[in-house]
């Protein structure tokens, strides 16, 4: 019932337009059923088996009523213009009928397509919300073509298979209820029948429909490793060529989709199900209604006529179609929860990293940036960092080194927040980083990592990223201080040229030198520089190291290095191996040591 609340909630917002639609399949379901009722006295005037009504009763709610009171305003036509008049009377009402009905019909889709979409666009907002929100950690578990699924195959099955049977959900149980009530009208007994039948039926239909939604959570999912399959080859595809393992990867694939195949034939094979079996099973019960309304008629012995008789089938095979529908629409609904449940899965997901209540806003970096008794685990498994101790003083350049794995990025991640730790503090001005306002936090830092992440962008907008009034002279200048705007103005459209999916269309050291200029532009307070030059060539490592030394100028800065050269300068230099401190000092006061530093710096330099 939890995911019928979130559906609900999701409604609600459009509760109006629902509101709307509800009362045009009110307008659509009253015409129809009138329409099957013109069939009547139709029948009655075709065959002449209907004498003319002089008086007419009261009008009242029952069947002799509305039927005399008809056939009386009908008689007055046939008395006074003929039975010819009178039959195009009765064309006329059913082409009129027929036309209120598809335009309530009509009306009941148009207020329905805002309903649909803003729902979808809702559930892609939250999940793409939510997934800024998580904690990068989250992303280290997941694999991408499973979110890409979620937010993307979900949301579009919820639409279709839950969005699109809402106007069927508000319209056949209506039309279901009033035909039973004008079937009850013309033959109680005929209509108990039914109704004594109607539950055995959707039973059978809704034991179906539990199978349904397992099966669709298992092709759903398939689908994910299908698509993270796609994103990963995409991605790695110099690799799978340069190894020459492209039959080794279409296999791979061959054998996710074969699964996923399955799964589908599956699916489809016991949704298409649905329609044929109620059908199956509306058509029996309309062969013994024909069956033993049909003796009362023959032999006489029922209060209906042979008209009256063919308008209650009439009715109740009106009724076939909606209770087919309305078993079709439970078989997706069962479909959509399953989409349903797995973007809740992600909605779900609790957020380890919370801003405080009562957490301070800080705009400047004041003295120092302390790390006090830190211990750290990744799920707490083995410890990645164990009673780290340092200060950064303000304006001063802290540099850690080490061996991969040592944990030095996991230090920056620290800084950064995108981890709390699971023992000790971080301090910014002695304020303990869990009690200043995130957004504040993210301000005062600038990073700069090994990989330069753009955006399928311009040049432009990639340095401006998330800046909504850099100017152009801003821009220009963060570009300049970076040794990057000589390279930018030879492009074809100099700023405004797109750097590509992922700036495929820059070199390594122009992307980073663009990355470095984003930096430069945000002047922040505290800078990190995780490894920013170890993937480039010399003559790019040159460029870009002058465009750091820029911006390290008069800058608290936490720079992470591989190329010891880069750090010499460095007023500390942390070396760490297997998540701790092993020595502290300058460069000269390391070589001196002659430890752990020493033989790094002779490893490079051979």
């Amino acid at each position: 019932m939890n995911l019928y609340r979130t559906f609900w909630a999701y409604l609600k917002p459009y509760r109006f337009y629902a509101l709307l639609n509800m009362l045009s399949n009110l307008f659509t379901v009253v015409f129809s059923l009138f329409s099957v009722l013109m069939v009547w006295p139709f029948l009655n005037l075709l065959f002449g088996t209907q004498d003319l009504v002089k008086n007419a009763p009261p009008l009242a709610f029952n069947k002799e009523s509305i039927s005399q009171n008809f056939n009386f305003f009908l008689s007055n036509i046939i008395a006074t213009r003929g039975t010819e008049q009178a039959l195009l009377f009765i064309c006329a009402l059913i082409i009129g009928m027929f036309f209120l009905k598809n335009l309530g019909r009509y009306m009941a889709l148009f207020w329905l397509a805002p309903l649909r979409n803003g729902i979808v666009r809702d559930i892609r907002n939250k999940i793409y919300d939510k997934l800024l929100s998580l904690p990068i950690g989250y992303f280290t578990e997941q694999r991408k073509g499973d979110l890409l699924t979620r937010i993307t195959a979900d949301a579009q099955e919820v639409e279709w298979s839950m969005l699109s049977m809402i106007e069927i959900i508000f319209r056949e149980p209506l039309m279901i209820i009033l035909s039973l009530i004008l079937m009850w009208i013309i033959s109680p007994s005929l209509t108990l029948m039914v109704l004594l039948v109607l539950p055995i039926s959707g039973w059978i239909i809704g034991s179906l429909g539990k199978v349904l939604k397992q099966a669709s959570l298992q092709a759903q999912a398939q689908l994910s490793a299908l698509l993270s399959i796609v994103e990963e080859s995409i991605g790695g595809l110099r690799i799978i060529k340069a190894q020459h393992a492209e039959t080794w990867m279409k296999a791979k694939m061959q054998t996710e989709n074969d699964q996923h195949f399955a799964y589908q034939t599956n699916l489809f094979r016991r949704r298409d199900l649905s329609a044929p079996l109620s059908e199956f099973l509306g058509v029996c019960v309309f062969v013994a209604i024909l069956y033993f309304g049909g003796l009362g008629v023959l032999n006489k012995s029922s209060s209906l006529d042979a008209a009256m008789f063919i308008t209650f089938l009439g009715i109740f095979f009106q009724m076939i179609t909606p209770a087919k529908s309305f078993a079709t629409a439970w078989y997706n609904i069962q479909k959509g929860m399953a989409s349903l449940n797995r973007i809740n899965e992600i909605l779900e997901t609790p957020i380890r990293i919370k801003e405080n209540d009562n957490a301070v806003a800080k705009t400047h970096l004041s003295d120092k940036v302390e790390f006090k008794n830190v211990n750290f685990t990744y799920n707490n498994e083995r410890a990645v960092l164990q009673n780290i101790n340092f200060t950064l003083p303000k304006g001063k350049t802290i540099a850690l080194v080490g061996q991969s794995g040592s944990g030095k990025t996991t230090i920056a991640d620290l800084l950064s927040r995108f981890y709390d730790i699971a023992e000790g503090e971080i301090l910014i001005d002695d304020i303990n980083l869990k009690n200043i306002r995130t957004a504040d936090l993210r301000q005062l830092l600038g990073i700069v990592n090994q990989e330069a992440v753009l955006f399928n962008d311009t040049v432009f907008n990639n340095i401006a990223f998330g800046m909504d009034n850099a100017s152009t002279e801003a821009v220009e200048k963060a570009a300049r201080i970076a040794n990057a705007h000589e390279f930018i103005e030879k492009l074809a459209q100099g700023y405004q040229t797109s750097v590509g999916e992922r700036g495929s269309k820059l070199s390594g050291g122009q992307r980073q030198r663009i990355t470095i200029a984003r930096a430069i532009l945000r002047n922040p307070q505290l800078l990190i520089l995780d490894e920013a030059t170890s993937a480039l060539d010399s003559e790019s490592e040159k460029l870009v190291q002058q465009s750091l030394t820029e911006l390290m100028k008069n800058r608290t800065s936490l720079v992470i290095a591989h190329r010891l050269s880069t750090i010499q300068a460095a007023d500390e230099i942390l070396v760490m191996n297997n998540g701790k401190i092993v020595e502290r000092g300058t460069h000269q006061e390391l070589i001196d040591l002659q430890g752990e530093y020493s033989n790094l710096v002779k490893l490079q330099a051979f």
